[in-house]
């Protein structure tokens, strides 16, 4: 019997799904005199990442239609949740369980997320419901924290060759 030599060649569009893990997370004090903020990663110890985007919505029916009511997205508001086990030596989780005893315009944070295809949302943000301790006797200390964008991020799309994409 003769061996089989063929080359298989693959669609990769059908390849196209990421692990969350590859999605990146940055925050940082929001910088003074225009400077560039000084970014720490958000992914040690990190189990979980929930998009816990807000939209606010109206209803509304029209004479031109059958009267059903049409939504219309009034606002957006992009928010995540972090989820997962406290480290006091990590930079992002220590800038962040720093901000737990402060309000107001202290919670202010710089927060950038590349995602996987390199796609980048930088803007300032809030954040909110810190949780840098506590759980069961037998577990590590938990970490969580929901960090809200104050506006809509500005986006820059990567360029397709650069994250292996073909156009």
């Amino acid at each position: 019997m003769k061996p089989i030599n063929k080359r298989l060649e693959y669609n990769l569009q059908f390849f196209a799904r990421e692990k969350n893990a590859l999605t990146a997370y940055f925050v940082a004090p929001i910088p003074s005199n225009g400077e560039e903020p000084e970014w720490k990663q958000l992914a040690r110890w990190i189990n979980s990442v929930t998009d816990d985007s807000d939209e606010n919505t109206e209803d509304t029916g029209y004479y031109d239609g059958d009267g059903t009511p049409e939504t219309d997205v009034m606002s957006v508001k992009e928010a995540y949740s972090f989820e997962g086990m406290y480290d006091h030596t990590d930079e992002a989780m220590k800038f962040i369980a720093g901000l737990k005893r402060t309000p107001g315009q202290a919670r202010k944070i710089m927060l950038k997320k590349v995602e996987a295809h390199g796609d980048t949302a930088i803007g300032r943000a809030t954040v909110a419901n810190i949780v840098a301790s506590g759980g069961e006797a037998t577990e590590y200390g938990a970490f969580s924290c929901l960090i809200s964008f104050d506006r809509s991020p500005e986006v820059t799309e990567s360029e397709p060759e650069a994250a292996g994409i073909e156009a």
